[in-house]
């Protein structure tokens, strides 16, 4: 791709190649991810809903979480049929427009969702810091305006993504060695030399995700040194807390770095990466979150106990 080819018939659909193993594999691997979306999608929504209907969890650190879980709902929720339906089939088209809406759609959240963990941390090491005055610090007007501005953030770096990709002139070939639309696969496949365009997607990506990455983890890292300083009866409780979080924002993070903070070359893991980012880790944050979190599971069992109660009546 050293100079500009012809493009007066421009690509109008992409191929998407997906994966090359035998029928059995594919077969087994389809029930294996539409059991893990399903596992997704219970374990989420069983978090969005005792948030929302024990008020024992009224306080920010939950309503942070249940945000996350949204994300990782419609995260999940645009990945996963187009991974299955990769599965069933080996070849898979989709047209220039859907495939770029997919792109936006799929960094919005997901730049909302990585947001959303640097806000997290935040509001951890206010409570930990500040513990008196943390009700104050963290009042419903600044806890609505930190998921805004996730949300914010997540859209404008969907929009530079793809302001940077639609300009360009794509000829052919048209086939993406993925099981959905993503940039680097897209930007690929472009006409001309993306070298310039290529460096500011991983500005706009790779790099934004190590640089709150390291920021996290040196949040946390405070955060958890102060922690064992304390001998108050809640050390235990907030120590478990910080641990699940920081086991969430690592496997969010180095699949993500893995992908978006290198040139835009093709290996043999990206796919699984792709798999990893996408699908896997909606799954796990909330299981996480759950199985170290006391008060969660405490939660979750009353919304139970009244679903069960209800349902004799």
């Amino acid at each position: 791709r050293m100079e500009p080819q012809n493009v007066t018939n421009p690509v109008t659909e992409f191929v998407l190649l997906g994966f090359n193993y035998s029928l059995k594999i594919q077969q087994f691997l389809f029930m294996v991810f539409f059991i893990v979306y399903l596992m997704t999608c219970l374990g989420n929504i069983t978090i969005l809903t005792t948030v929302i209907t024990d008020y024992h969890l009224h306080i920010p650190m939950y309503f942070f979480l249940a945000n996350l879980a949204f994300t990782d709902i419609t995260e999940s929720s645009v990945n996963t049929p187009i991974l299955l339906s990769s599965l069933l089939s080996q070849h898979k088209t989709v047209p220039f427009k859907e495939c770029i809406f997919h792109m936006f759609v799929f960094h919005f959240i997901g730049g909302a969702h990585i947001f959303l963990l640097a806000v997290m941390a935040a509001d951890r090491y206010v409570a930990v810091h500040k513990p008196l005055q943390y009700l104050t610090i963290m009042n419903r007007e600044v806890c609505l305006g930190l998921v805004t501005g996730s949300w914010a953030g997540g859209f404008i770096h969907s929009a530079t993504q793809i302001a940077l990709l639609l300009p360009l002139p794509y000829c052919g070939p048209n086939t993406l060695d993925n099981f959905h639309c993503d940039v680097p696969q897209v930007l690929k496949v472009a006409c001309i030399d993306t070298y310039q365009t290529e460096l500011l997607m991983v500005s706009n990506g790779g790099l934004l995700l190590i640089v709150i990455f390291v920021l996290l983890l040196i949040s946390y890292t405070v955060i958890l040194v102060k922690i064992r300083r304390q001998v108050t009866g809640g050390t235990h409780k907030a120590l478990s807390t910080c641990i699940a979080q920081i086991m969430a924002i690592s496997i969010t993070f180095i699949p993500g770095i893995f992908i978006y903070a290198r040139p835009f070359k093709t290996f043999e893991l990206d796919k699984v990466a792709s798999i990893f980012f996408t699908v896997l880790v909606p799954v796990l944050n909330p299981m996480v979150y759950t199985l170290r979190n006391t008060e969660m599971k405490k939660a979750i069992r009353r919304l139970v106990s009244r679903v069960l109660f209800s349902g004799e009546r």
